[in-house]
């Protein structure tokens, strides 16, 4: 039955590494007068090219691209100011009569967006970080993450102990504030009319396209990008080079394995990634329709989904109710 057309429609593609999101937003978005709104946390950095399989000029050229190189390996952008960016952008499609595409795989940083996380802008302290991360290097993160289960252990159940990262930034809030983490973390879904695409393929599928994006990326010159940046002066330890893709390639230059291993380590990674990116994007959440890109009739089905929610035939998902919480990652 028709319903309303949306008046302020986002289209969000979702999924894991290698899926094929790139492709399909690209041809949606052509068909559909769309704009993309690139959701990945490495996509921002300039430099980071090859690693992050980032949209080529000439796929940039095909389809206004946005939050694509705005910032600098030394420079991280926080999940506020991703946030207040990307809304930005969003506003200023839909402004121009154009449908904004929301397309990546960094799952913390879609449902920050689409279900509208507060998240607190407190500004980084470089010295309390320097703090911790020795106590983590000395201790252990372990240590760090017992120090954040006593403080909100609210915050704490929903952290992956091991990302040392998210620990330090959720001590570096609660410090900042003398609240806990999580009660700054309320969500207020944005004015939208939201459909959420979810792509997938049968595993034995992805990981094949995820080891030949790899082969491909070394062929384009993964390593020189790596050397190149190392050579321009970015720590090691910055998070943009401590990423699936530059941390095992910066094992190799430093002399700790050969280049065969650091592949291997790379196949692995990735796809424990895109096991992580399930848990964020899972497949019993009635929120995603799911398109499996195997089929033969996939590409048509999703344009024939977008049409008809356009056309206001597909109700816009209700961001009010989320499933339990996600892992962080």
């Amino acid at each position: 039955m028709s319903g309303l057309r949306p008046a302020r429609p986002v289209i969000a593609i979702v999924g894991p590494t290698a899926v094929g999101k790139t492709e399909v937003s690209l041809r949606l978005a052509e068909r559909f007068a769309g704009e993309i709104v690139s959701v990945d946390s490495r996509l921002v950095y300039k430099g980071l090219d090859i690693g992050t399989a980032k949209p080529t000029p000439e796929e940039r050229a095909r389809v206004p691209h946005h939050l694509i190189d705005i910032t600098t390996p030394d420079r991280p952008l926080s999940l506020a100011e991703f946030k207040r960016l990307a809304s930005q952008a969003i506003e200023a499609i839909l402004a121009r009569g154009r449908v904004p595409f929301l397309v990546g795989g960094t799952g913390q940083y879609v449902w920050a967006i689409l279900e509208g996380w507060q998240v607190p802008e407190v500004p980084p302290d470089n010295v309390l970080r320097a703090r911790l991360e020795a106590i983590a290097r000395s201790e252990g993160a372990a240590a760090l993450y017992r120090r954040l289960q006593a403080l909100d252990p609210t915050a704490a159940a929903h952290i992956d102990p091991r990302n040392v990262r998210r620990v330090i930034r959720a001590l570096e809030v609660i410090a900042r504030t003398g609240r806990p983490f999580s009660a700054q973390r309320r969500k207020v879904p944005p004015p939208y009319d939201v459909l959420i695409i979810g792509l997938t393929r049968p595993r034995p599928e992805l990981y094949a396209r995820i080891d030949q994006r790899i082969e491909k990326m070394l062929a384009a010159g993964l390593v020189d990008e790596v050397r190149a940046l190392l050579a321009a002066g970015y720590d090691e330890r910055l998070p943009a080079l401590t990423g699936i893709g530059y941390r095992q390639i910066i094992g190799y230059l430093r002399g700790d394995y050969s280049l065969e291993e650091a592949l291997r380590r790379l196949r692995r990674d990735t796809r424990r990634y895109a096991r992580q990116q399930y848990a964020w994007f899972r497949q019993d959440d009635p929120r995603i329709r799911w398109v499996d890109l195997s089929r033969p009739d996939a590409l048509s089905t999703l344009e024939t989904m977008v049409a008809q929610f356009l056309r206001g035939e597909i109700a816009p998902v209700d961001l009010t109710s989320s499933p339990e919480e996600r892992p962080d990652s």
